[in-house]
Order: C-alpha cells, then sequence, then structure tokens
C-alpha cells in the first residue's frame, strides 16, 4: 500500500474517498466558515495527521449472520491483515468542543447515529451488531469526547473494533462516568487487552465489563487484572467463550485477591478453567459480596469441583450458581453438602448436563429443599436421575418460591412424574416447566394438568417428544378452555409423532382461549413427515385472535400448494409479523 497513490478515487455520492481524508477532515471542512482561521488551520492540522488506509470496502459480519463461524472467522482474519491505522499523536486527538459549538455536534452524533439506525442518548451508546466500518470507527473516535455523559457503552459484535481499540481508549479519558463497557466478539487481541489495561485507570468508575466471545484473548488476561488498581469498583467481569488457559485462571484469582467489589463472575465456556479452579476457589473467599457465579462448560472435574466447597461457605450472597455441562462431576456433590445447603440466598441452581448419580440425588434430596430462596432449578440431561428423583420432587413442595422447574431429558419414570405432579399442587408461583423428553408423560398428562387447575400461573410449558396421545391433548385443551393457563406465552408440542388429526383440531380448537400466547411448536420429526389434516384451518383460524402471537413452528409437516399459500398469506392479510418455521414443508 505504501507506494499507492494517496489521491485514488472517489465514493459513490462524489466525495473525496476514506483513503484520502479522515471523516473528521470532511466533517471541519464544512464547517470550517464558521471557524476562526486560527482554529481552522489547528483543525485541519489534527485532522490530517489521522489517515486510515482501508483495502477491503466490505463490512464485517458476526458468526450467527454469516451461517458459518469458521470461515467467517478466516475471513475477518483477512480483512484484519488489509486494515492499517496510522494513529494520531496524543496531542493530536480530538479534545472536548467548546460549548459554542455545542448544537454543531449535537447534528453530527445525531447524523452518525441515525445512519446506523440508533437512537441518541446522552448516557447510553449501544452500537451492538452494526457492522462498523473503518470510516464509522474514524468517526467514533471523533465523537466520543462530544459525549462526555456516557454511563454506558455497548461496541460488541463489531469486528473492526479489534484493530481499533487503542485510538479509541484513547479517548475513553473523556468519559469520567462511563460504568459499563461490552466488547463482545469485537476480535479483540493481546494488544488491546494490553491498552484496555493501561486505560483502566483513567475510567475511574467502570462497574460492568465485558469481554466475551473474543477467542484471542486467551493466555494474556494478565496483561488486563494485572493493570487493574487495587481496590477497583468493578461489579461485573464476563469472559465467556474467551479461550481461557489455566494461566488466564492464575490471573483471575490475583485479581480476586485485590479486586473484593465483585458481584459477578462469569468464566462460561472455558473448557481449562478446571485447571485453575483450586487457585480460584481460594481467592473466591475475598469476594463476599458474589451474587453470580457461572462456571459452565468450564472443564471441572471432580476432584477439583470439591475445592468450591471451601469458597462456599464464605459466599453467603450469592444468588446465581451455575455448574452445568461439567460432565465430570458427577459422583462429587458430597463434598459441597454442608455449605451448600447454607446458601440461604440462593436463587438459580443450574447442574444440568452434570452426569448426576444416584449417590449425588440422594444428597441433593436432603439440600435443595432447604434452599428457602430458590426460584429456579435445572437438573435436566441427567438422565440417571429418573429412577431415583422421586424423593426429591416431592420435596419441592417446600420451596413456594420456585418459579422455573426444568427436567428435560432425565427419564423420568411414572412414579417420579407422580412426586412432581403432587408438589406442583404447592408451588402456585410455576411460571416455568420444561418436561421435554421424557417419554412416561405421554398418556399420563392429566397428572401434572391437575395442578395446573388450581391456578398456577405457567407462562412457558415444554412437552416435546413426551410421546403425547389425543387423550393428553383433549386435557390440555380442556384446562386451556377453563382459562386456568391463560397467562401461558409459549407452548412446545413438537416431536409427539403419537397424535392424530382429531387430537390437534380437539387443540387447536381451544387455542383462542390463549391470548398471551406468542410462541407455539407443533413441528414433527424430519423422518416422520406427514400432510396436514383439517386441524390445519382450525390452527390458521384461531391465530388472528391471537394478538400476541409471534411464532409459529411446522417443521416435518407437508403442506399442500393451497396450504402454503395460505401461510404466504396470512401475515399479510392479517397485518402480522408472525414467523412461520416450514423448513421440512414440501
Amino acid at each position: 500500500m505504501d507506494g499507492e497513490d494517496p489521491k485514488q478515487g472517489t465514493t459513490e455520492n462524489g466525495e473525496e474517498g476514506l483513503f484520502q481524508k479522515s471523516p473528521f477532515s470532511l466533517f471541519m471542512r464544512r464547517i470550517q466558515k464558521k471557524k476562526a482561521s486560527a482554529e481552522k488551520e489547528k483543525c485541519q492540522r489534527s485532522a490530517t495527521r489521522t489517515r486510515v488506509v482501508y483495502q477491503d470496502s466490505q463490512q464485517g459480519k458476526s458468526p450467527d449472520e454469516t451461517g458459518n463461524g469458521n470461515e467467517g472467522s478466516k475471513m475477518n482474519n483477512s480483512r484484519a491483515e488489509n486494515v492499517e491505522h496510522v494513529l494520531p499523536e496524543a496531542d493530536d486527538l480530538p479534545s472536548p468542543v467548546p460549548k459554542a459549538d455545542s448544537m454543531v455536534c449535537h447534528w453530527r452524533v445525531n447524523q452518525f447515529l441515525e445512519k446506523l439506525g440508533k437512537r441518541p442518548s446522552s448516557k447510553v451508546l449501544d452500537l451492538n451488531n452494526c457492522a462498523l466500518c473503518a470510516r464509522d470507527i474514524m468517526d467514533l473516535i471523533t465523537m466520543i469526547p462530544l459525549l462526555p455523559d456516557l454511563e454506558e457503552i455497548d461496541l460488541s459484535w463489531n469486528d473492526f473494533i479489534g484493530v481499533a481499540l487503542e485510538p479509541l481508549i484513547l479517548q475513553f479519558k473523556h468519559l469520567q462516568e462511563l460504568k459499563v463497557l461490552r466488547l463482545n466478539n469485537c476480535r479483540l487481541t493481546a494488544k488491546d487487552v494490553a491498552f484496555l489495561g493501561e486505560a483502566l485507570e483513567g475510567i475511574p468508575h467502570l462497574e460492568i465489563l465485558d469481554l466475551s466471545w473474543n477467542p484471542n484473548i486467551g493466555g494474556s488476561l494478565c496483561l488486563l487484572t494485572q493493570k487493574i488498581p487495587q481496590d477497583y469498583n468493578l461489579k461485573t467481569l464476563k469472559v465467556t467463550d474467551c479461550n481461557l488457559t489455566a494461566e488466564d485462571g492464575e490471573s483471575l484469582a490475583q485479581l480476586l485477591n485485590k479486586i473484593h467489589s465483585i458481584e459477578v463472575l462469569d468464566l462460561s465456556l472455558n473448557k481449562m478453567i478446571g485447571y485453575s479452579l483450586k487457585s480460584i476457589a481460594q481467592e473466591l473467599k475475598h469476594v463476599k459480596g458474589l451474587k453470580v457465579l457461572n462456571l459452565n462448560m468450564c472443564g471441572l472435574k471432580q476432584d477439583g469441583f470439591q475445592f468450591l466447597d471451601t469458597a462456599l461457605q464464605h459466599l453467603l450472597e450469592l444468588r446465581t450458581l451455575d455448574v452445568s455441562c461439567n460432565k465430570e462431576i458427577g459422583g462429587g456433590f458430597q463434598n459441597l453438602a454442608a455449605h451448600l445447603a447454607g446458601l440461604s440466598n440462593l436463587e438459580v441452581l443450574d447442574l444440568h448436563q452434570c452426569c448426576i448419580t444416584e449417590e449425588d440425588m440422594a444428597v441433593l434430596t436432603q439440600i435443595i429443599p432447604l434452599l428457602s430462596s430458590l426460584q429456579e432449578l435445572n437438573l435436566s440431561s441427567n438422565k440417571s436421575v429418573g429412577a431415583s428423583s422421586d424423593q426429591l420432587l416431592s420435596r419441592l413442595r417446600f420451596l413456594p418460591k420456585l418459579n422455573s422447574v426444568l427436567l428435560s431429558n432425565c427419564s423420568l419414570q411414572h412414579d417420579s412424574f407422580a412426586s412432581l405432579a403432587e408438589a406442583a399442587l404447592h408451588l402456585p408461583e410455576l411460571k416455568i416447566l420444561d418436561l421435554s423428553w421424557n417419554k412416561c408423560v405421554g398418556g399420563n398428562l392429566k397428572l401434572i394438568l391437575n395442578a395446573l387447575n388450581l391456578g398456577a400461573e405457567i407462562q412457558v410449558l415444554r412437552l416435546s417428544s413426551c410421546s403425547l396421545v389425543d387423550e393428553d391433548l383433549a386435557g390440555l385443551a380442556s384446562v386451556i378452555q377453563a382459562g386456568h393457563l391463560a397467562p401461558l406465552q409459549k407452548l412446545d408440542l413438537s416431536y409427539n409423532g403419537r397424535i392424530t388429526d382429531q387430537g390437534w383440531a380437539t387443540f387447536c380448537q381451544s387455542l383462542v382461549a390463549l391470548e398471551q400466547l406468542s410462541e407455539l411448536d407443533v413441528s414433527r420429526r424430519p423422518s416422520s413427515r406427514c400432510g396436514c389434516g383439517e386441524w390445519f384451518s382450525k390452527l390458521l383460524a384461531a391465530l388472528p385472535k391471537l394478538l400476541l402471537f409471534t411464532e409459529l413452528g411446522l417443521q416435518g409437516w407437508i403442506l399442500s400448494e393451497v396450504q402454503q399459500k395460505q401461510l404466504e398469506h396470512f401475515n399479510q392479510d392479517n397485518e402480522r409479523n408472525v414467523r412461520i418455521d416450514t423448513w421440512y414443508g414440501a
């Protein structure tokens, strides 16, 4: 690029291209007649010292948008190599604009945000997933000083932030009120982490720092943690899926030793953290105000998991404990029994996919009923639970605040399901119930429906792949028509292939009573595709009356040409925007 002519071409609208002048320079040229000549020359000198050479005009996309995370990552890395920043010197970075120019500044900020489809706010700058390009980032760099009252900045899911963080961070010295900084999936590097660490002293009131989904910062977290000042008032630190190493875990332990204000610590999806859990657990005793500890899929092993016992006795304010998707901790709950039972403020306990054993269930049966504040319990995907969970499930009646019970894929047996149904009679705040992938529910749904008849406030009911039969749907329809499920918002009846057309028709006739319903899934397995019967017309007749409805799952159903056209015209005819999933349709 060094040998290229700096005067190369123009943009489509006829203005000089990004290669020649920075956006700040272009802006200053528009208002230069309003400036005194001395001020004008100073601004022009400052602007011309900042130049961005940008070889690829294609804006970055997030993995979710491309549909292929690996290929997208390779393309993004290639683009990053083609972006060269000639950074301004510290003295030449923009300064706050005088009050006389406040109207011009206000106009400029509004223009920038409107271009990105965002509403202006003096407190919050939300540019999440805006596909910012190099020119946008240069605009942002010169605009930060114009927003001194910002308390929150979200730049997540913008690929080019990772190659422009240094000049951005240098401008944060103007943001003395900044409390929240989110940089999720910004392709941050070790160098960016170092810049951020250096800048934290100039952001004295930062409380929330979210660096999640930046896998390239793994192995370099110490460049941040070592720079955070002693007794810094950081309350939330999230580093989900950052490819953290065992050494990073040791750095986090050192951070916990000097920063005691942390209330939320999210280390999820970092599979190597388990190797440093001993050090982390030992330092958690200093963080007595911790409210959320997320260790989902952190590679915890049974021996390492036991180190948490020492920490739990100090974490009496803990509200959420998530150790899910750590398959090797099964059989290790005995050593946590005493101090886990002492978490009287615990509201969320997530143990899904932990290979819980029958011995663990015996321990949990004694502990869980003592957690008087518990609101959410997730035991899903622990297949050995079903044969031994009847005692635990029957004792859920002692948790009157419980509003979410997730037991998907637990191999429940008839007795354990009956125990749950009986306990549900004593759970007036139950809002979310997931019984998916438990075949024993089929033919026995009436057991749980008896509890729903007594006025439970169920909002989410998931019964996917439960071997339901027509009798179950008839009972469900009866409860719906009686008004006992009026608050229901999401209903999943997918993968229940034993239901006949008559069963679906009976159910669809009752739908109009679910005025709060927003999502319904009646999909079939791809291997059991079949055509829709008369129930389809009853479904389409009910949906227009559900004013809050937004999503319908119809995978696996073969639709006739007439039915396809009815679906195509449904949104237009009813002035709606319902997402209809017919991926396996004809």
